[in-house]
């Protein structure tokens, strides 16, 4: 196999899913930041570590995000109806008691439909679930739960050569989702390699108006790089934190950064067999969160563009900095759909605005403003970026203040990082955090 055809497998076989059965690191990022907040309503594939944990029918009391997020006053103004949500990812199983009735298999067109709901790994059926799962018996509940899935699988790393090859084209995938009444693509993975054909698929799908999300990577604490499609233009990026507004230091970080969701201690299926959940972390699980958020939002307001969804999550986001100077580590904060949901006459500004114009027109640059050099690709035409691999890595976090406290109580989810340095106390715990710029 030669040419681009080899160059697609050498990508996707580095959206790989980097699973750790031990318990996470307990590092945190310590360094100060000024002032004291509550934290507010605040896996790879890009999930870190699994620790075995709680059988099917006692998970829900895990899923610490949902009290902290606020889920069940959101559940009063919206819960996701009406909202159709692409899981791309090792594909979804949707026979679990919590995605029953959940996943639209009839909708995925032929040409891409291959094994689609047959998940290899359990990661897919993870996310979905953490998305629009239903609860039943007691299992994962999404925060979107009346949201529908349209299931995908692509080659991700853990798929032999032979179901590698006939697994559908990652940039097929996404220009199929593109021309049906999908909303939102959620993309738990990533890769090093920046490919011509998937960056415009990228374009061609927010240009029918689709939002898309993916997790930023998990191996920050091992190398530096940036991962796609994470980093692509038009795709939100999303960083994932703790219960304490605290980033994990395995999230990767860099101007490709725009948004965080939870993402450490958070529930999955422990592997293929859907016996029990395990407690993990990473980016996956904050880009799935993400996702679910924005049908909340969208849900509630159907006249919306994609460009007005996601400028509304920006625009309400946990930070204690100005929204014009997002952070490396955070991007423009922690997602607070809540937000959005309580004030009826919201206003998400002009439809055909994108709000991450900026950084989309950019590209990914250093810390001194520079482009950052892309992985070579075998391919005979060069590429301006690197797929990066949303492996699960276990680390620190760095955490966020919020800009403002949120006056009823501590369950207030996310607090993104203070611009100089400041103590973060939440449930009488002190964590610190330092905050980088992104540079013009």
């Amino acid at each position: 196999m030669t040419g681009l055809k080899k160059d697609r497998q050498s990508m996707v076989s580095r959206f790989s899913r980097r699973v750790r059965r031990s318990a996470p690191s307990p590092r945190r990022y310590r360094r100060r930041v000024a002032g004291t907040c509550s934290v507010l309503g605040a896996v790879a594939i890009l999930s870190v570590g699994l620790t075995p944990g709680a059988a099917a029918a006692d998970v829900q009391p895990k899923q610490w995000y949902l009290s902290a997020m606020k889920a069940e006053e959101m559940w009063k103004a919206s819960t996701g109806k009406g909202v159709k949500v692409a899981v791309v990812d090792t594909g979804v199983n949707p026979d679990t008691p919590s995605l029953k009735g959940q996943v639209l298999t009839d909708e995925v067109p032929k040409e891409v439909s291959y094994k689609a709901t047959e998940d290899y790994d359990g990661h897919g059926t993870s996310m979905a679930e953490l998305i629009a799962g239903t609860g039943a018996d007691g299992t994962l509940r999404g925060l979107a739960p009346d949201a529908k899935i349209v299931p995908y699988r692509v080659a991700l790393t853990g798929l032999d050569k032979a179901e590698m090859q006939k697994a559908p084209h990652l940039a097929k995938v996404i220009r199929a989702i593109a021309d049906s009444d999908v909303k939102i693509i959620n993309m738990s993975f990533g890769g090093k390699i920046d490919l011509p054909d998937v960056r415009e698929a990228m374009k061609y799908a927010h240009d029918k108006g689709k939002l898309m999300f993916a997790g930023t990577g998990n191996d920050a604490m091992e190398t530096e790089f940036t991962g796609f499609p994470a980093a692509y233009p038009y795709v939100v990026g999303v960083a994932a934190s703790d219960e304490s507004g605290v980033v994990g230091e395995f999230s990767q970080h860099g101007n490709y950064v725009d948004l965080a969701a939870p993402g450490l201690d958070v529930p999955t299926w422990c592997d293929k067999t859907f016996r029990s959940y395990c407690t993990g972390e990473g980016t996956s699980m904050a880009s799935a969160i993400a996702s679910a958020s924005a049908a909340l939002v969208w849900s509630a307001h159907p006249d919306w563009t994609a460009n007005q969804v996601l400028a509304s999550l920006i625009d309400t986001a946990g930070r204690d900095w100005a929204r014009d100077d997002p952070s490396t580590y955070l991007g423009y904060g922690l997602i607070r759909p809540r937000k959005v949901l309580e004030n009826k006459d919201f206003n998400p500004g002009p439809a055909d605005t994108d709000p991450l114009a900026k950084e989309n027109f950019r590209g990914v640059v250093d810390e001194s403003g520079k482009p950052v050099a892309a992985s070579p690709s075998p391919s005979t035409e060069p590429s301006k970026g690197t797929e990066t691999s949303d492996g699960d890595d276990q680390g620190d976090r760095a955490s966020a203040t919020a800009s403002e406290t949120d006056t009823s109580g501590n369950t207030t989810l996310w607090v993104a990082l203070g611009a100089a340095a400041a103590a973060l106390v939440i449930g009488g715990g002190a964590f610190a955090v330092i905050r980088s710029r992104r540079g013009a």
